[in-house]
């Protein structure tokens, strides 16, 4: 059981007011960390990625579908696995109701994997979605953007520009993940 403090109206309210400021000021800072993360430089994308989609073989510029901007979510899905990952799959669900938006907002989307395409459409009818997937199978664009990881590149440690993450661990075994 937990325990509470209490206290009479006037002291609530006058945390209540008190902690208001404080979420002000928390949006304040996101705002700016918005602004900033929106003024990072861009870079050209030079390199010719194919992709394996429902239509068929695809460029990253047949994935904007004619939208200026293309919403991609790494989707962790590898060669091997089984099934997708399970925190993907929950934030997958909401994926279908959100694309429609998204392309009223000259936004288009697509989930990205490794697994071939056969394997994420399976999964895909399985669990009765419709979003658009594709299979960078045999394309290097997920180790080019940095969502996925050679093996060895997981036993060295993986470099960031903030920081250094050690080799991903499953079970405690010490295998490494590789998506």
């Amino acid at each position: 059981m937990t325990n509470h403090k209490t206290g009479t109206r006037e002291e609530w309210l006058a945390s209540r007011l008190e902690l208001l400021n404080a979420e002000k000021e928390l949006t304040r800072q996101g705002d700016e960390v918005a602004r900033q993360r929106q003024e990072l430089p861009w870079v050209r994308v030079d390199k010719d990625y194919e992709f394996d989609t429902d239509e068929g073989t695809a460029s990253l510029a047949d994935l904007f579908k004619g939208r200026s901007q293309l919403l991609v979510y790494h989707f962790m899905f590898g060669p091997d696995y089984t099934a997708g990952c399970p925190n993907c799959s929950a934030i997958a669900e909401v994926f279908d109701g959100m694309v429609v938006h998204l392309a009223n907002h000259d936004v288009a989307f697509s989930a990205i994997s490794r697994a071939p395409l056969a394997k994420l459409q399976a999964y895909k009818k399985r669990l009765e979605w419709t979003f658009p997937w594709a299979s960078s199978n045999e394309s290097d664009f997920n180790f080019d953007f940095n969502v996925s990881f050679t093996e060895e590149q997981q036993r060295a440690g993986i470099e960031y520009n903030y920081r250094r993450e050690p080799a991903f661990i499953i079970n405690g075994i010490g295998d490494a993940l590789t998506t």
